[in-house]
């Protein structure tokens, strides 16, 4: 079974923006944001009533949020049931949220994959360190590098789990107890781990991604009008031995924080995994030092 450690690990956090406004209408929302208050030199005061001090502005900027409307179904004949002596669907209820874990999982690998690639060919890869070397405690410092002296902002990092075994091999991760005392967490630097196969993996070429508080935001609720979960009962089907078909209806908004979706080629009315990958359909509308993820693409 595929781990979402991902989304378990709190790096995807809950937005209540983000979920009062995908009980909304419309396609995508817009969230203003407000940038850092500017370093220019401070005004040197002077004893001359005539001179006076030109009060600077506050920059903002915009998110644009892209909402995705989904659906998943599954069945069951009645006949099935009654020879195997088991309830099926009951089998299947038990295991549609996992299933919808995975996916909400899928779509943030697969908006990270987007975001890195637009910022290889529109940033110059200020977000990403690539080396053809292996994994290793220089290499991590140097990516996080790329956020200046906002490094010490990172809290996490994620890796494929064959990332992890040779970092464990390389004696880089520590272990400290939970809040219970009861479990033994990993840590890189002091940063938490979390490994996860879904992590971007091409040949030996492995992406590592290291993520400051707040660096995703995520909401998912039930649909306005459709039941979010509905059973159908199809009599008929099976002839007349009868059908039952679970119904599993979501809206859901994952993004990454200081960027923005421009919805440049999306061809239904929600984006695909495949289209969230798509670098044309992300842009960053702030400074590097304001999106508190790194990319390390590195080999083992």
């Amino acid at each position: 079974m595929q781990r979402t450690a991902l989304v378990q690990s709190g790096i995807a956090a809950g937005n209540s923006v983000i979920a009062d406004q995908l009980r909304a209408g419309a396609h995508s929302f817009t969230v203003p944001g407000w940038l850092d208050l500017s370093d220019d030199e401070a005004n040197i005061a002077s004893d001359d009533p005539d001179q006076h001090s030109s009060p600077r502005g506050l920059g903002s900027f915009r998110q644009v949020i892209r909402k995705a409307f989904l659906h998943g179904s599954w069945s069951t004949m009645n006949l099935a049931s009654e020879i195997s002596g088991d309830d099926p669907m009951a089998r299947i209820q038990q295991r549609v949220q996992a299933y919808w874990d995975r996916q909400i999982q899928k779509r943030l690998i697969a908006s990270l994959s987007g975001i890195l690639a637009q910022n290889l060919e529109d940033d110059a890869g200020d977000m990403v360190l690539s080396t053809t070397d292996a994994f290793s405690a220089a290499g991590v410092i140097d990516a996080a590098g790329t956020l200046g002296d906002r490094m010490d902002d990172l809290v996490a990092v994620a890796m494929h789990s064959d990332t992890y075994r040779r970092a464990l091999k390389s004696d880089l991760i520590d272990f400290i107890p939970d809040s219970e005392g009861s479990l033994s967490l990993p840590t890189f630097r002091g940063l938490a781990v979390i490994q996860d196969d879904s992590m971007p993996k091409d040949g030996d070429d492995y992406t590592t991604v290291l993520f400051g508080a707040g660096a995703v935001g995520y909401a998912v609720a039930a649909p306005r009008t459709a039941d979010g979960t509905e059973v159908e009962s199809i009599p008929s089907a099976g002839n007349g031995g009868g059908q039952q078909v679970l119904h599993s209806r979501l809206n859901v908004a994952i993004h990454p924080a200081g960027f923005s979706w421009t919805e440049d080629s999306v061809s239904g009315e929600s984006p695909t995994i495949g289209e969230l990958k798509d670098k044309d359909n992300w842009t960053r509308p702030v400074e590097r030092k304001a999106v508190p993820l790194v990319f390390y693409r590195h080999q083992l």
